[in-house]
């Protein structure tokens, strides 16, 4: 091949622990967006319960519900979840999908026998489990860019850095996959020079463009909750959360000349997988006051989430040439544990219950994602941070839902929107989409000792993804249409 090398490539290992860009803004984001999850009549209704109670999901919302409960309870609910992605880059459309079975739900409540000569009438406890968030899902994007390649990125991240340390830089210092671009020939030094370099595809593109992401996983809330009624008009109950996160993705980004324009120039492919688990622990305070006999108000507040997290990552680069001459390098296996801090919640909401007939309940709650922090003992994630900052706002969330209940059976409805997490621009403008909206419905049936709930519940959401960037070089964004599909069902057990 044409290309050439001043010295052979010999990759040192240095035993350093470094930063990769697995932690950042976008995990901040991630794990602080949660959405609402739990029992089958509690998605029904979009998660708008706040003010009504005696459900395992409002634990997880406002614990103040816990003190409703008169009667012992167990609640389990299996789920069936599919996501879908509607990518249109550059003019050309794709589409993907990724299902999954999973447990919603699964929760013990604890309540003793009233008193109604006590002020207190009883009190209540409860252990389980509430789901927060799926990760699971797949898209394609796809397209033709005659503008610019990912090479041009790691010829502007090289210039100026000799290319000995490029080599003796595995994890990325420099620039993220930059040794593997110098290790495969996807860029080279200009002939005379160290420090100043050409890419294997020329300046202005001409190739076909695709990534594929899938991404598994949840994010899960396991509870310890205490409550109690006092006097049927006050309700109180606190929560102690230990949520647990597993999320995983595996992404393969390619361009490939299919047109034969580029000279010399086949292909060149990058295989990235990550892996992140991590713990952590909140609080969560509510209560609920029965205004009048038709009237109910609640609110809560959310201490922040304090996870410790810890990342894997691993990637690969491949570049083919028309010579039939393959390259392929590895990056090492790296690992990095870290601390991330999630924003305060606050809820508000109002219930409607006329005549044992009709529930009516509307929630507000209003979060700030800037707020959110990463953490370390060896690295001050000031960059990182400052992007949380800049990139991301407060965040205002309104549900709705109601149930109508016609003697053991019930039908119910809601609607929920969850306002945009991204910050405005200089010119007003959202930085991003992100806005989500739910649609749910459902039904179900109670008699003294058993329910069994059923619901469906549908997200929409639009969010741009940038394939890769840089100071000076810039892509059209893929414009992302992101669905969701969650059918569940509740079986519940009274005694």
């Amino acid at each position: 091949m044409m290309m050439k090398r001043i010295t052979s490539t010999i990759t040192l290992f240095i035993v350093v622990i470094q930063l990769v860009v697995s932690q950042n803004h976008v995990d901040a984001l991630r794990y602080s967006a949660t959405t609402f999850g739990g029992t089958a009549r509690y998605m029904a209704m979009s998660g708008s319960f706040g003010a009504l109670g005696a459900d395992f999901s409002t634990l997880s919302s406002n614990p103040g519900g816990i003190g409703l409960y008169k009667k012992s309870e167990f609640s389990f609910t299996p789920a069936f979840y599919l996501g879908e992605t509607r990518s249109t880059y550059n003019g050309s459309v794709s589409r993907d999908n990724k299902s999954n079975f999973n447990i919603s739900n699964v929760g013990f409540v604890f309540a003793s026998e009233p008193n109604e000569k006590s002020i207190v009438r009883n009190w209540q406890f409860a252990i389980g489990m509430n789901r927060l968030n799926n990760f699971n899902n797949r898209m394609i994007m796809q397209g033709f860019n005659s503008e610019n390649s990912i090479i041009d990125t790691y010829v502007e991240f090289a210039d100026g850095v000799h290319y000995e340390n490029i080599e003796n830089d595995p994890f990325g210092e420099y620039a993220y996959d930059l040794n593997l671009a110098w290790d495969t020939y996807a860029i080279d030094t200009i002939q005379g020079t160290m420090d100043q370099y050409f890419g294997a595809i020329p300046p202005g593109g001409g190739i076909i463009q695709r990534k594929d992401i899938e991404t598994w996983g949840s994010m899960n809330e396991f509870l310890l909750s205490f409550g109690t009624n006092v006097g049927d008009r006050l309700y109180l109950g606190a929560s102690f959360a230990f949520p647990f996160v597993r999320y995983f993705e595996r992404s393969t980004y390619a361009e490939t000349d299919e047109e034969n324009v580029v000279p010399e120039f086949k292909s060149i492919y990058v295989f990235e997988d990550l892996k992140t688990k991590g713990t952590g622990f909140n609080m969560k305070f509510g209560m609920i006051l029965r205004a009048t006999n038709f009237l109910r108000l609640g609110g809560s507040i959310h201490s922040p989430t304090w996870f410790n997290m810890k990342d894997y990552w691993n990637t690969e680069m491949v570049t083919e040439f028309n010579n039939h001459e393959s390259f392929s390098s590895y990056s090492p296996y790296g690992s990095y544990q870290y601390d991330l801090e999630t924003p305060w919640r606050a809820m508000g909401s109002v219930a409607v219950v006329l005549w044992r007939f009709m529930l009516i309940n509307a929630e507000y709650e209003y979060v700030d994602y800037s707020i959110s922090r990463l953490r370390s003992r060896d690295y001050n994630f000031i960059e990182e941070n400052d992007a949380v900052r800049s990139k991301y706002s407060e965040g205002h969330n309104i549900r709705l839902g109601t149930e109508l209940r016609f003697g053991h059976f019930a039908i119910r409805g809601g609607f929920a929107y969850y306002g945009s997490p991204f910050a405005e621009n200089e010119n007003g403008e959202r930085i991003n989409d992100g806005e989500k909206l739910y649609y749910s419905g459902g039904f179900g049936f109670r008699d003294k000792n058993f329910f069994v709930d059923l619901a469906y519940v549908r997200s929409e959401t639009n969010q741009d993804y940038y394939l890769y960037g840089s100071e000076n070089i810039s892509v059209n964004p893929v414009k992302n249409e992101h669905f969701t599909n969650n059918v569940l069902l509740t079986l519940g057990f009274r005694y």
